[in-house]
C-alpha cells in the first residue's frame, strides 16, 4: 500500500524531528516508531521500514568513529561475529512472529527501551566513574594507549553477551547503544571512544545483516523508507547546527515523555481493539443462536 501525499510529508517531519533529536541527544527511534504506526503503517512493516532507512545513519556514524578502531581490531572481527549472527537471528524472529503477537508485545518494547534512554546517563556516569578509578600511569588493557591493544582478545562473556543484545537490536532495537556500551564496559575497556567506535561497529554489523533480510524478504515501505532517509538526513544536519545551542537535558527529558507517552497510547490501542474485537465476536456468535422462544433443533438422542 503506498501511503498518500499527506502522510509522506508527516513522514519527513517526524523524521527530520528524530534526526535532529538524535544529533542533540539520541533517542530518534522513539519517535519515528510510534509515529509510523500512528500513520497506518502495521507494527511489523514499521519496525523494519525503520531499521532500512535509519542504517545509513549507522554508516555515518561508524565512519566518524573509524580511527578508534585503529588499535582494537582483534576487538572489532570479534565483535562482529555475534553482531552479526545475533542480528540475523533477532530479524528471523521478527520474520516469525505473528502481527498480532508483535503488536502486543510493541509497547512493551517501547516503554523498555524508554527506560533504557532514561538510564544512559546514569550508566555512563558510571562508567566514567569507573575509568577514572582506573586510571594509572601505565596504559590500561584495552585503552588507546597500550602498544599491546591490537592483540587484546574481547572474553567469552563480553561475545555471549554481545550475541543476545544483537538479537534485541536485529528484532526492535531501540536502545541497543547503551546494552553495547555497558558490555564492553563490563568487560574491561577504558577509552570511552575507543567504546564508542566498537558500538557503532556493533550496531553497523546488527542492522545490516537485519536491513537485508527485511529487504529479501519484502517487508520494506519503501517509499515510507526514502522519505524517512530525507527527513533524518535534514534533521540530522540541522540539529548538528542546533546542538550548541540546545540543552541536551531538555530534549532528554521531552524524549523520555514521548517514549512513555507513546508505549501508554500503543497499549491503549492495542487493548481497547482487542476488547472491540471480543465484542464483536461475541455479537456474531449471539447472531448465531435461535431467537428467543423459537424451537430449538432436536438433540437427536431418544
Amino acid at each position: 500500500m503506498t501511503p498518500s501525499v499527506p502522510r509522506l510529508a508527516a513522514v519527513v517531519l517526524v523524521s527530520a524531528v528524530a534526526g535532529a533529536v538524535n544529533a542533540i541527544a539520541g533517542g530518534g527511534t522513539l519517535l519515528t516508531f510510534p509515529a509510523l504506526v500512528g500513520l497506518g503503517v502495521p507494527p511489523v512493516i514499521a519496525n523494519a521500514t525503520s531499521t532500512v532507512a535509519l542504517w545509513p545513519g549507522s554508516l555515518s556514524s561508524m565512519w566518524g568513529y573509524r580511527g578508534e578502531l585503529s588499535g582494537a581490531r582483534a576487538w572489532a572481527a570479534r565483535f562482529a561475529l555475534p553482531s552479526v549472527a545475533g542480528g540475523l537471528a533477532g530479524a528471523l524472529l521478527l520474520l516469525v512472529t505473528p502481527e498480532t503477537t508483535f503488536s502486543a508485545v510493541v509497547p512493551w518494547l517501547v516503554l523498555g527501551a524508554t527506560v533504557l534512554f532514561m538510564v544512559q546517563g546514569a550508566v555512563m556516569r558510571a562508567l566514567r566513574a569507573r575509568i577514572a578509578r582506573d586510571a594509572a600511569p601505565s596504559p590500561a588493557p584495552g585503552d588507546a594507549r597500550s602498544p599491546r591493544a591490537s592483540e587484546e582478545r574481547p572474553p567469552l562473556a563480553a561475545l555471549l553477551l554481545q550475541f543476545f543484545v544483537a538479537i534485541y537490536g536485529g528484532y526492535f532495537g531501540a536502545g541497543i547503544g547503551i546494552l553495547m556500551l555497558a558490555t564492553l564496559g563490563f568487560s574491561g575497556l577504558t577509552n570511552i571512544h575507543r567504546m564508542n567506535g566498537l558500538k557503532n561497529w556493533g550496531a553497523l554489523c546488527i542492522n545490516a545483516v537485519a536491513a537485508v533480510t527485511f529487504v529479501v524478504e519484502g517487508l520494506v515501505n519503501w517509499p515510507v523508507a526514502l522519505a524517512m532517509a530525507v527527513g533524518a538526513t535534514a534533521g540530522g544536519y540541522g540539529g548538528s547546527r542546533l546542538a550548541q545551542r540546545v540543552r541536551p537535558e531538555r530534549v532528554r527529558q521531552a524524549i523520555v515523555a514521548i517514549g512513555l507517552g507513546s508505549a501508554l497510547w500503543l497499549a491503549v490501542e492495542r487493548y481497547a481493539g482487542e476488547r472491540e474485537h471480543g465484542a464483536a465476536g461475541a455479537t456474531d456468535r449471539r447472531a448465531l443462536l435461535p431467537p428467543s422462544g423459537a424451537p430449538r433443533a432436536a438433540s437427536g438422542r431418544a
